[in-house]
Formats: C-alpha cells, sequence, structure tokens
C-alpha cells in the first residue's frame, strides 16, 4: 500500500496524531478514535494493523497492554517524495514569514512611537 494511501484515511491520520504525542497503548488509542469516530475496537485494530504493516508505526507488549509508537520509516518515504515538490510552496511560505515579520516590527514601532518611555 502505498503511503498516501494509508495517510489518506482521516482515522488513521488521527491514530498518528495520537501516537505522535508519545507511545500509547491500544485501548488508549481505541478509546479517543471510538469516541470520535464512532467504530469498533475491532475497526481500530484494524487501523492500527495497517499503520504498523506499513512501516507507520510499531507495536511492543508490554504484559497484556501493546503499546504502539510512531515509526518514522513511511513517514520519511513521504516526506522524501513530496520533496519534489516543496519549490511550490516553499517560497510563498518565505514570503509569508517575511510578511509576519514585518507586521511584528511595526507594531513594535508604532507602539514605542506612541509611548517614547515605554509605559503600556
Amino acid at each position: 500500500m502505498h503511503a498516501f494511501d494509508v495517510l489518506g484515511d482521516p482515522v488513521r491520520r488521527r491514530i498518528l496524531e495520537l501516537l505522535a504525542e508519545g507511545e500509547q497503548s491500544s485501548g488508549a488509542v481505541t478509546e479517543v478514535i471510538r469516541a470520535e469516530f464512532g467504530i469498533s475496537q475491532p475497526a481500530v485494530s484494524q487501523h492500527l494493523r495497517v499503520l504498523r504493516d506499513n512501516g507507520f508505526a510499531t507495536v511492543r507488549p508490554d504484559g497484556a497492554r501493546r503499546l504502539y509508537a510512531v515509526q518514522d520509516t513511511a513517514l520519511r518515504e513521504a516526506d522524501a517524495w513530496l520533496g519534489r515538490f516543496r519549490r511550490f510552496w516553499t517560497p510563498h511560505l518565505d514570503a509569508l514569514a517575511t510578511e509576519v515579520a514585518r507586521g511584528k516590527r511595526q507594531r513594535r514601532l508604532a507602539a514605542s512611537t506612541d509611548d517614547p518611555e515605554g509605559n503600556p
């Protein structure tokens, strides 16, 4: 399965977001996903399996629990594929960062000229 086929599913993207916060038990993941998406525990387990089988997650036993974590292999592959296209949006993001910085500077200068002593 291609990385973007895996990431195309909103449930799997949400699971990855949860795992990006740190290692999670399958029960904790299931609890959140069931509450947000209303799907069954077996369906959540299937999504976890797809993530694991496609290099997005790892699992390790901890007693009776199974702990999942992000595995970066497939994410690196997706990032490498996207690398070909970064040139299309990077200049726009750089320009946005420049405009944000310019706006902050103008507000700072305006605030300092309103009160030369620096009092609010």
